[in-house]
């Protein structure tokens, strides 16, 4: 005949270790889940960085100019699609009509540098977008190496310009 006290035995050392293996098997789960990443759909930062700039005479190079009309520059370039969004706004008198206006890189000693970005538009609130080559370009515009610049039939080579930097 069976002892039927060995059937009534607590059963507490049984369910600790059943707790405990339950436990263990839900954090190696959570820690499994946790570590998966999206492969087909990643998650994409975009880095934005603003820009600002005051044109003026007095900034022009290689020699100022003494002109009254001034404008401003904004701008921010996202870094992820190399896309530069601005607006230049400015206001006169200008010396003579305006011929021209761009985005310069600046890739010489005096601090000047050929035409990069032009405007499609010289009037005012200029707006527009321009996909830079590469990062390197991007780097530069962060970095202080473009200005914007408005020309005239007076001043060829620019009539107010502002050094572009971070705001």
């Amino acid at each position: 005949m069976r002892d039927n006290r060995l059937l009534n035995k607590p059963s507490f050392p049984m369910n600790k270790k059943n707790a405990l293996l339950s436990i263990a098997a839900l954090l190696t789960l959570g820690l499994t889940l946790s570590s998966c990443g999206n492969e087909e759909n990643p998650t994409i930062t975009s880095t934005k960085t603003n820009l600002t700039a005051t044109l003026n005479g007095g900034s022009e190079k290689p020699a100022s100019t003494t002109s009254a009309a001034t404008g401003t520059f904004t701008g921010v370039v996202d870094e992820t699609t190399r896309v530069l969004s601005y607006t230049v706004t400015y206001t006169g008198p200008f010396t003579s009509s305006l011929t021209a206006g761009h985005l310069h890189r600046i890739t010489a000693a005096d601090g000047t540098g050929g035409v990069e970005i032009p405007f499609t538009s010289l009037t005012s609130p200029i707006i527009g977008t321009f996909q830079l080559a590469n990062q390197n370009r991007v780097d530069s515009l962060k970095n202080g190496f473009y200005y914007a610049n408005l020309h005239t039939t007076v001043y060829k080579g620019g009539e107010i310009r502002g050094d572009i930097k971070k705001r």
